[in-house]
């Protein structure tokens, strides 16, 4: 067996795509363009690329795009300062502050000062127990990518053994969350699991978000099985040169199981394209308005 490849840049390209014709139906119907602030503290190189993508994206969609960049030695309080600005501007639907922050910040202060409507990320302690309970919050954008690519690939989910290798707050807890919500029987293995290969190797669906490389062996994977990479780590070739790897072990994976997200091209693309779409959401709440189909 060789497993389909899910191509996560093509199935965000299709979202994408889609969202604009939401934006473009809000700004006729209710003259109302989704606003997206981001919010980025000091110099990262990777932060600063995300959001240049973000922003590049958001405008594609016909959206409002409103960046701030705040130096290294910012003060928390200053930070804060911004973020309830952005709270109180009713062209803003949408906030992300990029992570991580420097040392000297709380992370989880500043999360929190976000309006839980507002909160694009869902990170907010909010939307974690509205999603823990069933409620109507924001959902993290990768756990979300994700299930939207499951759901395409497989359909109805309802009875599926699932693991999740991971317990993030960002990934792998919502993840769990979304999959039970789809009536899966639901997993969270990790790191220190007993038997991990024989927790993985009875699943129907697997997502690895560990940030260990490799961490999942190939021929753990239960054969017909449909695998969902969510790690991206950068390692080192024979030859000195590096290569980016997923958490599972990719081309053992990819002939055991029915269908595989690679790393790159996988889980990645599906980020920014679903933040988009929360950002839709969110000002669609804001209005009381149905969103477009």
């Amino acid at each position: 067996m060789s497993a389909s490849i899910i191509d996560g840049k093509a199935f965000a390209a299709n979202l994408k795509e889609k969202i604009a014709g939401k934006v473009k139906i809000l700004k006729e119907k209710y003259d109302l363009t989704p606003g997206l602030a981001v919010v980025l503290v000091g110099e990262d190189p990777a932060s600063q690329v995300y959001v240049r993508n973000k922003n590049k994206s958001t405008k594609a969609a016909g959206m409002n795009s409103f960046e701030y960049l705040m130096d290294d030695d910012v003060s928390e309080e200053e930070l804060i300062k911004k973020v309830n600005e952005l709270n109180n501007d009713p062209n803003v639907h949408g906030i992300l502050v990029q992570l991580p922050l420097p040392e000297h910040i709380n992370e989880a202060a500043v999360i929190e000062t976000i309006t839980p409507e507002k909160d694009v990320d869902g990170f907010h302690v909010i939307n974690s127990g509205l999603l823990a309970t069933g409620g109507k919050g924001m959902v993290p954008c990768t756990p979300l990518g994700c299930i939207m690519m499951l759901k395409d690939q497989l359909g109805n989910l309802s009875g599926l053994d699932a693991v999740v290798v991971g317990r993030s707050n960002i990934v792998g807890k919502p993840m769990a969350q979304l999959l039970l919500n789809e009536s899966c029987t639901v997993t969270i293995a990790h790191s220190r699991t007993k038997d991990l290969p024989d927790v993985v190797g009875r699943a129907d669906i697997v997502v690895a978000a560990v940030g260990v490389p490799e961490l999942v062996k190939g021929n753990w994977i239960k054969k017909g099985a449909t695998v969902i990479d969510v790690g991206i780590n950068r390692i080192q070739k024979n030859d000195g040169k590096t290569k980016l790897v997923g958490d599972v072990e990719f081309a053992v994976a990819a002939e055991r199981a029915a269908a595989i997200t690679p790393v790159p091209g996988g889980v990645g693309p599906m980020t920014i394209a679903v933040l988009l779409q929360n950002t839709v959401t969110a000002a669609c709440r804001s209005m009381g308005i149905d969103e477009p189909n």
